[in-house]
């Protein structure tokens, strides 16, 4: 029954691609509007034969629409020692669906899949990319994987990304009848089709005559709105990693008693090393702050992707000898550092990044998340260590892993945990400016401004830059014509966190002189711009991260430019934040004062004209320009 029905399979498969029309100009005009490739077909088969048997075969056809659609005809095929190719084939047409060219796994380009950041690992990647300057142009591959595990079962995203088009995409799931599986289903409209045989069982999920989705700015994460179907097998095999689970709690008891198991082994030495470091602290923050300083300053990041190692930290006492390790490894070694004090921490598992990704709360699977991080659960003050970084602030993650559903590993099994969120009252960008204004339109001073909460990384990368690369930098970031630096004082304090840059400046002509009279924009350092204009909005919109910007600059005004003008004040209301100016005289000196408070939320596509209204007012305003007299 097993082999008929794979014969059957077979044939449909074969049947089909023999009878698909090649030609682009068979794609509806609706599928066309606004693509850049369409997926024509696309049928994703996955055997789990057994745990370690499991069999992954795709044929897919896409026709390339324009050269921004060539990333999209490129195929690109991971393998490792636990991952093979048993094969791969394909063809390429051209507009009128004519054969160009055939292609075989010979064709592929084979190469190291190691990233930047790695020092070992053993992934490749053999991969085809279609050297077709003539659109349209159609790609059709077929190939099979073989994976010797089950822990991680390829997920369905039948939409590969913005300005595609799906004619028609399926995935099926086959396994024996005694298997037990779990699906997640985002954004899927109706049931998957459910068969049973006497050897097998299947799902099939498939959609039809997907326009494509337009890329628009503040669109809101692709997982509200994509579809994708995740599957996680009850039994799993990974190298000699298995078990049996069903939820977070489960995976995370998994984790903890295979994964961690003897891995925080300390030296002697180091154990009395770390003890000594805390013998006069009573306070358990204040002796993790001296054992994270103590860490920072000992190690550094790598990337460890060997075998199982892509789940599993290397020892804490390699760590502490070689003195570097990947995420993993350096969350490891730091939770082994405080359990010397007896400070209790969680090894959690975060999907970072600058896109604010949950893992799924209802949706135990083992390749949901990219990056570790580390929690400590201190009373009534749980605090959250970045692992990776030698000159992070103790207790501060910044907008790689902010405001997000993480996985930590316990002794008690598997929690889901939030990251901390940094609101608009958190996240501030205070200045301070006290400068001169000369006759000739010279403004020279000296300006201090304090970043904090989201906002702390803003210029923190400055911090170990040489001289001339904090001034040639500095130069981006205010971009103002004349400006020079004449002092530059950068400095963190990592308990609150808050970061400082004192600067000393001096910009020739500034201010614009002419007929007795001198005109300058009072707002140099905070000049917000407009945003584009969307019409047709068809997704919500996203401010991801709120924030609050203060800028309090007084001119002293030279001697011959008399100290009258209109004074000025502005105040905007709306559901995206507010917006506040003031410009007037204080005991002879121009008081110019600036505030913009933005509030995170996801807004309904109907508000983005309201919202685009909103800074276009706030950019109108920041350009105010003032014109003063000259003396006689």
């Amino acid at each position: 029954m097993k082999v008929f029905l794979w014969f059957s399979i077979f044939l449909w498969s074969i049947s089909a691609v023999i009878s698909q029309d090649h030609s682009a100009e068979h794609i509806s005009a609706a599928l066309k509007n606004r693509a850049h490739a369409v997926i024509r077909d696309s049928k994703t088969v996955i055997d789990m034969r057994s745990a370690n048997n499991v069999s992954i075969s795709i044929q897919k056809t896409i026709t390339v629409l324009n050269k921004n659609g060539d990333k999209y005809g490129t195929l690109g095929l991971f393998y490792d020692k636990n991952t093979s190719i048993k094969s791969a084939k394909g063809e390429i047409y051209d507009e009128f669906g004519r054969l160009v060219t055939k292609i075989s796994l010979n064709n592929f380009k084979d190469e190291s899949a190691v990233n930047d950041f790695s020092l070992f690992e053993d992934s490749r990647v053999k991969y085809y990319m279609p050297q077709i300057n003539s659109y349209p142009y159609t790609v059709v591959y077929s190939y099979e994987i073989r994976n010797k595990q089950n822990l991680i079962i390829p997920e369905w995203n039948p939409v590969p990304g913005f300005d595609v088009a799906v004619e028609k995409s399926s995935y099926q799931f086959v396994c024996n009848p005694t298997d037990e599986i779990r699906v997640h289903s985002r954004n899927y409209v109706g049931t998957p089709e459910e068969a049973t045989l006497e050897k097998q069982k299947s799902w099939t999920w498939q959609i039809e005559n997907v326009p494509a989705v337009r890329h628009e700015i503040y669109a809101p994460n692709p997982d509200t709105y994509f579809t994708s179907i995740k599957v996680a097998p009850k039994n799993f095999s990974y190298y000699n990693f298995k078990g049996v689970y069903e939820d977070w709690q489960g995976l995370g008891q998994l984790c903890y008693d295979y994964l961690l198991k003897d891995k925080r082994i300390l030296s002697p030495e180091t154990i009395q090393t770390i003890k000594k470091l805390v013998e006069n602290d009573t306070d358990d923050k204040e002796k993790a702050k001296k054992i994270y300083d103590h860490f920072q300053k000992k190690t550094r990041y790598i990337s460890v992707q060997i075998g199982i190692g892509g789940f599993q930290p290397i020892k804490a006492s390699e760590v502490d000898r070689l003195g570097y390790g990947d995420c993993k490894a350096l969350v490891n070694y730091m939770q082994a550092l405080l359990e010397v004090a007896d400070i209790p921490s969680y090894y959690c598992i975060v999907e970072a990044g600058d896109e604010k990704t949950d893992l799924i709360p209802s949706f135990a699977s083992m390749e949901q998340g990219n990056h570790a991080i580390l929690c400590l659960p201190l009373a009534n003050d749980t605090t959250w260590l970045e692992c990776t970084s030698q000159d992070a602030p103790f207790g501060y993650l910044g907008s790689f892993t902010d405001d997000r559903w993480v996985f930590a590993y316990t002794k008690d099994g598997g929690k889901m945990l939030k990251t901390p969120k940094f609101g608009a009252e958190t996240s501030t960008q205070a200045r301070e400016a006290m400068l001169t204004l000369s006759k000739n339109g010279k403004i020279s001073g000296d300006l201090t401004t304090y970043f904090q909460g989201a906002q702390f990384d803003n210029h923190f990368s400055l911090i170990k830059k040489t001289p001339i690369e904090k001034e040639r930098q500095l130069k981006h970031l205010y971009d103002i014509n004349n400006i020079e630096f004449t002092s530059v004082d950068l400095a963190a304090n990592n308990d609150i966190p808050l970061f400082t840059e004192k600067l000393g400046v001096n910009i020739e002509n500034y201010g614009s002189v002419t007929d007795n009279r001198i005109s300058f924009f009072p707002n140099l350092f905070n000049v917000q711009r407009t945003i584009p204009s969307v019409r047709n909005r068809s997704l919500s919109f996203e401010i991801k991260r709120g924030y609050t910007d203060i800028d309090s600059i007084y001119f002293t005004l030279d001697g011959e430019i008399v100290p009258i003008f209109l004074p000025k004040q502005v105040k905007i209301e709306s559901k995206f934040g507010n917006y506040e100016l003031i410009a007037k005289l204080v005991d002879g000196k121009l008081f110019y004062y600036r505030k913009l408070v933005i509030q995170d939320g996801v807004f309904p596509p109907e508000d983005y004209e309201l919202y685009e209204s909103f800074m276009q007012e706030v950019a109108t305003n920041d350009k105010l320009r003032l014109t003063l007299n000259l003396g006689k």
